[in-house]
């Protein structure tokens, strides 16, 4: 009996040695077949610091998690943002005031607003009204340093300043400029600024409308004008308007809103617009405007004679008006005026007030001809003008 027992304990040893024989053979197998179709195995670790790898493993599991649960849209916009950014700059200006009892001079906060680096040399482009009236003014760049700039050139009737910052040590890195020849309604733009002095806000929207116009602060009329639902609110103001891939389209200079914040209605002064101007207020300070070499007598006055046109007041002796041969009004005898030619249309579009005339040379450069429809005692006549720089 106690053989039979022995006998069966070692027939147990012998089948459990045989079971364990044949999983060691599957799982040999197994691996050989898994290197094969090119499975990677798990190495032997290499020595190493046991809460360091823990770290990063873990670290690596929460971005890997992260980014795995974003839409390729959602990427697209991270991505554009963080290069974007390194281009985006906060401005604050200061206006220098006197106390009334003791007559010390102080500085005081103005306002504040957004810019972008337009190049490699320092200059910041904004909107003329951020840094209207100030006497000093100071630029944040991304990485948080405070730098002191000066004006360099402003265009009040686009809204547009260049600022500079003299900083050779300083890497300054431009903003992708895009086209807003193509812009489609419908399209998604991005717009980034320090809204209320938080840097570098991130809003998303689309083109609402192209082709409006606004008003400067000089009251001249910004033609062009890109219109979006991208949330533009105090402290936006220069801020960039971006396409998805991250190419300046415009700056955000105005809202319309009943209660002074976001009502979803922005506007951008257009990139193109501004690719002609600011290489002018960085050369010469200001830009150079067509004109055609006459002065007109005031819209408030015309309108009073119910004249329909611009009537000149005078043609400049040797002007481009002068050489086409335009005529000016004439005080004649009893004190009285004999009017000279009214400028009915230019270039096929009709002239009521100045501001029409302002809008039509703004599409044109020193050097371009255009066509003027006159009228002079009653008959029309038609005149070819070379425009001319104005001083």
């Amino acid at each position: 009996m106690t053989n039979m027992h022995q006998d069966s304990q070692t027939l147990h040893r012998h089948a459990n040695i045989s079971v364990l024989a044949m999983l060691i053979v599957l799982m040999l197998n197994l691996s050989v077949s898994m290197s094969a179709v090119g499975v990677e195995l798990t190495p032997q670790p290499a020595p190493y610091d046991t809460a360091s790898t823990a770290h990063d493993s873990q670290r690596f599991f929460t971005a890997s998690s992260t980014t795995s649960t974003l839409s390729r849209e959602e990427l697209e916009t991270i991505e554009v943002f963080e290069r974007a950014r390194r281009s985006v700059v906060y401005i604050t200006n200061t206006a220098l005031r006197r106390d009334f009892w003791s007559l010390n001079t102080f500085e005081v906060p103005q306002g504040s607003g957004s810019g972008f680096i337009w190049d490699d040399r320092g200059h910041i482009v904004t909107n003329f009204h951020v840094i209207y009236q100030a006497d000093s003014i100071q630029v944040v760049l991304d990485d948080q340093s405070t730098h002191t700039a000066r004006v360099i050139g402003v265009d009040p009737d686009h809204d547009l300043a260049v600022l500079h910052i003299r900083n050779q040590k300083k890497t300054f890195i431009p903003i992708d400029v895009g086209n807003s020849q193509d812009l489609r309604v419908g399209q998604r733009v991005l717009a980034i600024g320090n809204p209320f002095g938080l840097d570098h806000t991130l809003t998303t929207g689309v083109v609402s409308a192209l082709g409006r116009t606004i008003k400067s602060l000089n009251e001249r009329t910004i033609e062009g004008v890109i219109q979006t639902d991208a949330a533009i609110n105090p402290g936006n103001s220069g801020g960039p308007l971006l396409d998805s891939r991250g190419r300046l389209i415009g700056v955000n200079t105005q809202i319309i809103s009943p209660s002074g914040a976001f009502a979803g209605i922005g506007f951008a002064v257009p990139v193109n617009t501004i690719d002609r101007i600011v290489p002018q207020l960085i050369a010469y300070g200001k830009v150079i405007r067509p004109g055609l070499g006459i002065s007109l007598i005031p819209d408030s006055i015309v309108a009073r004679w119910g004249i329909q046109g611009l009537v000149i007041a005078r043609v400049e002796p040797g002007g481009p008006a002068s050489q086409a041969g335009l005529q000016s009004a004439k005080e004649i005898r009893g004190g009285r005026i004999r009017l000279g030619d009214v400028i009915t249309t230019v270039e096929g579009q009709p002239v009521r007030v100045l501001d029409d005339l302002a809008v039509i040379l703004d599409r044109h450069k020193v050097g371009d001809r255009i066509h003027l429809q006159i009228r002079r005692k009653g008959q029309i006549r038609n005149l070819t003008v070379t425009l001319q720089a104005i001083k």
